[in-house]
């Protein structure tokens, strides 16, 4: 919002205006989420928007050809040959997490926990090695 506050004349009241008042607060982050919640089926509906033009009036020719006689239609052939794709993928998917869910975990998800040790080969992530490092150093 720092960026917005930089526009003459009506910077600092958009930016009141985006935050719901004169700090970050409860409605500031009410508004983010409604607006990265709803911004997923705004793009989605101006892409099926596009499409349906797009095969209503055909694209750009740059060549000045007429290529009427290339075309293939859009719905019997692609649109069927997307979905069985479509249907496979999906049907892959489910029967791998429906019939063998344990088959891509980890073999230590699977030993017995003891909470009184803490197994000696675990490792933070390479994000959190810096951390782990300090804490190690401490005695």
């Amino acid at each position: 919002t720092n960026l917005i506050s930089a526009v003459p004349y009506v910077g600092n009241t958009l930016v009141q205006w985006i935050w719901g008042g004169f700090s970050v607060d409860n409605a500031t982050l009410t508004r983010f989420f409604a607006f990265h919640f709803l911004l997923p089926f705004v793009i989605a509906a101006f892409f099926v928007l596009h499409v349906l033009f797009l095969h209503e009036t055909g694209s750009n020719n740059p060549t000045g050809l007429n290529s009427d006689a290339d075309k293939i239609s859009f719905h019997p052939y692609f649109s069927y040959k997307d979905l069985l794709g479509f249907a496979a993928l999906l049907t892959a998917l489910a029967a791998l997490a429906l019939f063998s869910p344990n088959l891509l975990g980890d073999p230590d998800n699977f030993t017995p926990a003891n909470p009184l040790v803490t197994p000696p080969h675990i490792k933070p992530e390479w994000y959190f090695m810096f951390a782990y490092a300090i804490v190690r150093s401490i005695p």
